[in-house]
């Protein structure tokens, strides 16, 4: 079940929405039972088998982080700190046997020249993002940075929780602790998260399915023949669905959030707007960045240590980040691309920069980042290298009668992009929001009518869809 699909938003969200309202607010854990079983049901729905994974996952971390806190309180903390590697372990080990196990015997089998029986099992949808959740909880623990959840209920949710389950934000355990026994639910946040998530909803459904579709078309074109700039505006058209599509799904997950009383960190903002890569990651997955620097970066040294240590530290986080998108070698290269990006923008390349106009250093970031999304959009390495060369000139043409076509049917469809993705609409927001507070009932009327207008035009187009995936469901 998707967020963008007719049964959630008509029959599964507002069934939730009603039992978990109805139930008064002091019986708060029997709110979180809700959410609970609301959220297994979802993943299940999906993932039949893998949601007793989830659940093992689930009392696993529950029973470590009751350990941690027991050790930390009677100041034992090598028992604490060994309790904490023991739950790093495991959720490493679940992750790396679904996930990577196959990846490994495949390239081990290559390696020796012998065939190795692989395991063959199905990848658990979203199982990346809740083991990076579920590893947070004993490490905050042992940092003091939060207590352990004595409600096995109220931690459950905390791991399940359907908005955010399948693709973020990543929430760190301890910035949503008190939060799971004492949140305030209001009608001033449920409006709130009305409109974020019907803005997350057209973002995905109007918008990144729609390009969606040409970079479909594109990529499915022989890149041997493949003209230059037919090439580039599929990339293009990769780079906006794929910004919409996540962005979209985090605006859902967040506004659903607020209607049940959660404040979720933003996970994106504006990334195509950057003048640098540094910038860009600062922007894009946000939450995943946060996550890598808290607990890999920082605890490896960081930034403390020397300009050779915070290299090795970089080079590591990044290559680290290119395996957890997928167990694949162009992952691996997408990661370590950004990695050595980085590197050479810390040791020289940002000093250059500053020095440029602000549209080169903008034509830069843009132009690293549209060539980190071949390596990421293709699992077949050697078809992401030939669409590669494509892009200059490899396929014998600059252009030809279908570039033209295909550019003149989807201009203003781009035009929409390249306005929504530089941060307009937010701009005009910001200014609504001013004249709301001296034009209060017309600033709702007009929202109100706004959002449905989404809503409609959001529906309309499913019921009609047949193409509506979700790239970031594989991670």
């Amino acid at each position: 079940m998707v967020f963008s699909s007719l049964i959630f938003l008509y029959q599964f969200f507002p069934l939730v929405l009603l039992l978990y309202f109805v139930i008064p607010r002091r019986f708060r854990t029997a709110r979180n039972l809700v959410l609970l079983v609301f959220s297994l049901f979802f993943y299940s729905w999906g993932e039949p088998r893998a949601v007793w994974l989830m659940v093992g996952s689930i009392l696993l971390n529950y029973a470590h982080g009751w350990l941690v806190q027991r050790f930390c309180d009677r100041g034992e903390r090598k028992k604490a700190r060994a309790v904490v590697a023991s739950a790093v372990i495991l959720n490493l080990l679940l992750l790396g046997v679904f996930k990577y196990s196959g990846f490994f015997l495949e390239n081990l089998s290559a390696l020796l020249g012998r065939e190795i029986p692989l395991l063959r099992l199905a990848l658990p949808i979203g199982i990346s993002f809740y083991t990076f959740q579920s590893l947070s909880y004993s490490v905050d623990i042992y940092r003091g940075e939060a207590r352990s959840q004595k409600n096995l209920i109220a931690f459950g949710m905390y791991v399940t929780f359907f908005p955010q389950l399948i693709a973020g934000p990543i929430v760190q355990f301890h910035s949503i602790a008190d939060q799971l026994k004492s949140r305030v639910e209001s009608r001033d946040a449920f409006s709130r998260g009305i409109s974020r998530f019907l803005q997350g909803l057209g973002k995905k459904v109007l918008l990144a399915n729609s390009i969606g579709i040409l970079w479909e078309e594109i990529s499915a074109m022989p890149a041997g023949s493949l003209p230059a700039l037919t090439a580039w505006l599929g990339l293009i058209a990769f780079a906006f669905q794929i910004y919409f599509d996540f962005s979209g799904y985090s605006d859902m997950a967040v506004g659903m959030g607020l209607m049940f009383g959660f404040r979720f960190p933003e996970n994106f903002d504006h990334p195509y707007r950057s003048k640098s890569i540094t910038e860009f990651w600062r922007r894009w997955h946000i939450t995943l960045g946060s996550w890598f620097r808290d607990y890999v970066y920082i605890p490896l040294g960081g930034n403390r240590r020397g300009l050779g240590i915070q290299l090795r530290n970089i080079a590591i986080v990044w290559a680290l980040t290119g395996i957890w998108h997928g167990a694949n070698w162009n992952f691996l290269l997408w990661g370590v691309y950004f990695g050595v990006l980085l590197m050479c923008e810390k040791l020289f390349l940002l000093r250059l920069l500053e020095k440029l106009p602000a549209f080169f250093r903008h034509f830069y970031a843009l132009f690293a980042i549209l060539i980190g999304w071949v390596l990421f959009a293709f699992d077949d390495l050697g078809a992401g290298l030939s669409y590669l060369a494509a892009l200059f000139g490899a396929g014998g043409s600059l252009l030809s009668n279908d570039t033209v076509y295909l550019f003149y049917t989807n201009a203003i469809l781009l035009l929409i992009l390249c306005v929504a993705s530089a941060g307009i609409p937010r701009r005009l927001q910001d200014g609504f929001a001013r004249f709301s507070g001296k034009r209060p009932l017309p600033a709702s009327l007009l929202c109100s009518a706004g959002a449905a207008v989404l809503l409609v035009l959001s529906t309309a187009y499913l019921v009609d869809a047949s193409y509506n995936p979700f790239l970031y469901f594989r991670f």
